[in-house]
């Protein structure tokens, strides 16, 4: 399916706020939970290689993907 969708992403670690241009529009928030960290990433991606895109980034960074969940459908 290529069509916009609304994501969410979650990854071990805490990305650097420097970073968060690269990931689209998406919305980062921090999750600490004794000495683990996640950082969880949602929003509206317009396409699977906007996606893609993202993953890719996380992956530079060397963050581990934890899920990558598709919320909603939009029709193009």
């Amino acid at each position: 399916m290529d069509r916009v969708a609304d994501y969410r992403i979650r990854v071990k670690g805490e990305v650097d706020p420097g970073w968060f241009d690269r990931l689209g529009d998406m919305s980062v928030r921090i999750e600490k939970e004794g000495d683990e960290t996640t950082t969880v990433l949602e929003g509206r991606l317009r396409d699977q290689a906007a996606l893609s895109g993202v993953l890719n980034t996380l992956y530079e960074l060397h963050h581990s993907v934890i899920s990558v969940e598709r919320l909603r459908d939009y029709e193009n």
